[in-house]
């Protein structure tokens, strides 16, 4: 997004103030994370850019790089402007800081590529790789750079920390699958990772997709006024993912393998930053690489982009572990994101105030809401103490204590308060209507917030005139006095996550929401399951529309060599879709036979039953009017639904949504 360029305001003189004073309160004289980062340089690409392969997004359009570091060349400066938290520019700075890095003897990484690492370990004959980036061209252009400063040597096994997409994503630009299924290259990743890299992706999808263009700030420009960082790294590439399904699954704390004369210890950290995950120690090397489990911010308990509530319990308990297990053993620590960290009296340090972190937010969150404090009121309440918050690698640049907390209160007791005056409010729209009227009209409410506007109350401001735009989408005076407090709330904010939703809300308040397509990876509809694919033909049946009809399908899979039952029996009545599997019904109104990838393409919307009839691609007896009556009620997602403005305003019970 650097080449476009949108219209911002300049910070208020409470910005200013707000941004001085958090400045004062840091340790900024403390420059060993600058010396970490740049400890043991090799090398980096002079362009900063890596190419796109599928090129430019339209034929008429700018060249769209995967990755172009130049964009963040104005975070070079020394001095954090006023339109960005010092906390924030510090953290912007060290994470531009990239290139193939020497972590210990044989311990490589490509930092600053991608938005996590490339870590390179070197074997007896070949490589063996831990995590290959976000997308395939990020992951070819880090291996190309190992390479241009190292014999060739050929990869023999990658490793895969976890089931986020920026760990997996680039596997295709480093291996070919032929020499995975050869038995040439090994993929090792913890139990559970295809599961779960596949069903993020998919159920709710398109939702997460949305709400992480506000959390990465995917379509703000790079500068002093727009996107700086995302805290883990600098931003989350533009190129293609891709996925291989590992051919090794590692289950318990304790297990080792011994890959090309490397020996590798893990353990398990499932439940924590991930649902599932492990850390790695080379025991040979001593060196422990620490997954994202422990990383140079506060991490996520909840994500803003949306997903299940992380466990504070099981990741401090996990940091608790790795130190009673490597604490007098690892020399060097280094994690998926940022820097090494190396010396056993720092590394001590550094797990023991992570894992107090957690811990702390934990504990006083349930210690409120035992008082009978709300999620909002705890909130405000919890601060970590100045034992913990002064650590630079605790502040809140991806996570926040305050999301985290309110995260932690959710995952035991929900959304609801009990107030009964929570019970079973208005719907945004409706009550935004009501709000407005009883407090004198849109004008008066905007004349009011404008006043609090002035004397610097950016929240109360954002919380008020959302009524307002709620109430009347097209009140052009409310949309941006919303949007004006909003940016200078981004300026102000520590947490990239924050800073990045602030402005991208500022931004689709001015301009509106950018008309992109973002799909799904082919890769991952390769690897759904036949389940997957039914229980997402499920999510997109309109179930209002459905009322009345009764189909009962069969469906037989033609794939000879699978571990999933060849026979399913999909049923939709009761305006529900459900299935069985390993059977038949003899009463079914049609019989279908076909592959799993033709059912997957059906699933989502990319073939017509009569087509597929007429190119031989399945093969139908009976009724098969009765599956085309089913997949007329399916519906395709609008990627990009607005989220600072009313959605389309529909009864849940038209036939219509």
């Amino acid at each position: 997004m650097s080449n476009i360029t949108i219209p911002t305001k300049e910070p208020t003189a409470s910005t200013k103030s707000f941004n001085r004073v958090a400045a004062s309160k840091l340790p900024f004289h403390d420059k060993a994370d600058f010396e970490n980062a740049q400890r043991g340089f090799i090398g980096t690409i002079s362009s900063g850019k890596i190419a796109r392969s599928k090129g430019p997004s339209r034929p008429d359009g700018p060249q769209i790089f995967a990755w172009d570091l130049n964009e963040y060349n104005f975070v070079n400066s020394n001095e954090a402007p006023d339109t960005v938290n010092a906390s924030l520019w510090r953290q912007a700075q060290l994470n531009c800081i990239n290139g193939l890095f020497k972590v210990t003897d044989r311990v490589y990484q490509v930092r600053g590529f991608d938005l996590s690492n490339m870590t390179i370990i070197q074997g007896e004959t070949g490589l063996i790789i831990i995590d290959p980036l976000t997308t395939v061209e990020t992951s070819k252009a880090a291996l190309d750079l190992y390479y241009a400063h190292f014999p060739f040597q050929p990869i023999v096994s990658v490793m895969i920390t976890h089931s986020h997409i920026d760990h997996f994503g680039g596997i295709r630009g480093i291996v070919d699958e032929a020499d995975v299924r050869s038995g040439k290259i090994s993929i090792i990743s913890p139990e559970g990772f295809l599961e779960h890299a596949i069903s993020e992706n998919i159920f709710a999808g398109n939702a997460m997709r949305r709400r992480a263009q506000y959390m990465y700030g995917v379509f703000l420009p790079r500068g002093e006024k727009g996107q700086v960082d995302a805290g883990l790294g600098k931003a989350v590439p533009k190129g293609s993912n891709s996925l291989i399904a590992p051919t090794e699954f590692v289950s318990k704390t304790g297990e080792t393998r011994r890959i090309d004369g490397v020996d590798f210890e893990f353990q398990m950290a499932n439940a924590t930053e991930a649902p599932c995950e492990m850390i790695i120690y080379l025991p040979q090397l001593r060196a422990l690489c620490a997954a994202e489990v422990m990383t140079h911010n506060m991490h996520n308990l909840y994500t803003l982009r949306g997903a299940e509530i992380r466990d504070a319990v099981q990741w401090w308990k996990t940091i608790n572990e790795t130190i009673e297990i490597y604490n007098d053993k690892a020399t060097v620590i280094f994690a998926q994101h940022h820097w090494p960290i190396w010396g056993q009296q720092e590394i001590h340090k550094f797990l023991s105030k992570q894992r107090d972190l957690y811990k702390y937010m934990h504990d006083q969150t349930l210690r409120l809401m035992n008082h009978g404090f709300q999620s909002l009121d705890i909130a405000e309440l919890v601060q970590l103490p100045s034992e913990l918050e002064n650590e630079w690698y605790n502040r809140g640049y991806y996570g926040s204590v305050s999301h985290n907390v309110r995260g932690i209160y959710q995952k035991y007791l929900g959304y609801y308060s009990s107030n009964p005056a929570e019970l079973n409010p208005l719907p945004p729209v409706a009550a935004a209507k009501k709000y407005v009227q009883f407090m004198g009209g849109a004008e008066n409410v905007l004349k009011l917030a404008r006043q609090s506007f002035e004397e610097g109350d950016y929240r109360w401001v954002a919380q008020v005139v959302n009524h307002v735009i709620f109430a009347e989408p097209t009140n052009k005076a409310a949309l941006n006095l919303q949007a004006d407090a909003f940016e200078q709330l981004g300026y102000q904010a520590e947490c990239s996550t924050w800073r990045n939703e602030y402005l991208v809300a500022a931004q689709e308040l001015r301009f509106g929401v950018f008309d992109v397509a973002v799909g799904t990876d082919d890769d991952i509809l390769r690897s759904l399951t036949i389940d997957m694919s039914l229980d997402y033909l499920g999510i997109r049946l309109n179930g209002p529309r459905a009322q009345g009809v009764h189909a009962v399908i069969n469906l037989q899979f033609l794939e000879k060599e699978s571990a999933e039952p060849s026979e399913y029996v999909l049923r939709l009545e009761n305006c529900a879709l459900t299935y069985s599997s390993g059977r038949l019904d003899r009463a079914a109104h049609a019989t279908i036979q076909l592959t799993r990838p033709i059912f997957t393409a059906i699933a989502f919307g990319q073939g017509k039953i009569q087509d597929l009839i007429k190119n031989n691609q399945i093969k139908v007896t009976g009724d098969v009017s009765k599956m085309e009556l089913i997949l007329s009620l399916m519906e395709n997602f609008t990627q990009q639904f607005p989220i600072v403005t009313p959605n389309a305003v529909l009864s849940v019970r038209s036939p219509h949504i």
